[in-house]
């Protein structure tokens, strides 16, 4: 097996056995150096399964999750973002503190030149919450792909 190179040293969840977080808070997001900063492109990441809990309730609640990020000077390592996206699912918040908090979270993390999620949760009580959140305008001239996530009707 080669050596990785030097941008992924300071890595200490990928390639190695990693415990799930007990919470949101405990989880360590890592980031190494973004392989193309002289480009302007998107990334986007997908969690269609992700899990949370009513804070009242207890009872859990569910979304699927798109985020997409024009990457400056760094770009999250996906094991680790995958492991703090299941760290919620013993968390309570409301889906609106939920989906906010974890772009604030990349946002403050990453210090993209651009981030948004979209939150599309599933019914409680008959209503389904889609909350979606963005650092701010685009870059212009981005290509950004629909998200492909369909409005309620059974979400399938």
């Amino acid at each position: 097996m080669t050596k990785p190179p030097a941008r992924y040293a300071g890595l200490t969840q990928l390639g190695a056995k990693s415990e799930m977080p007990a919470s949101p808070d405990d989880a360590v997001l890592e980031k190494v150096s973004n392989p193309s900063p002289d480009q302007i492109y998107v990334v986007r990441f997908t969690c269609p399964e992700f899990t949370c809990l009513c804070p009242v309730t207890g009872q859990p609640d569910f979304a699927h999750l798109v985020i997409d990020y024009v990457p400056d000077k760094w770009i999250v390592e996906s094991k680790s973002l995958k492991l703090y996206l299941a760290a919620f699912r013993n968390h309570g918040a409301f889906h609106e503190e939920t989906t906010v908090g974890i772009a604030r979270r990349l946002a403050d993390e990453l210090l993209p030149t651009w981030l948004r999620i979209g939150g599309y949760w599933f019914p409680r009580g008959g209503i389904p919450i889609d909350v979606f959140y963005q650092t701010g305008a685009p870059p212009e001239g981005l290509w950004i792909p629909d998200p492909g996530v369909k409005p309620y009707r059974g979400r399938g």
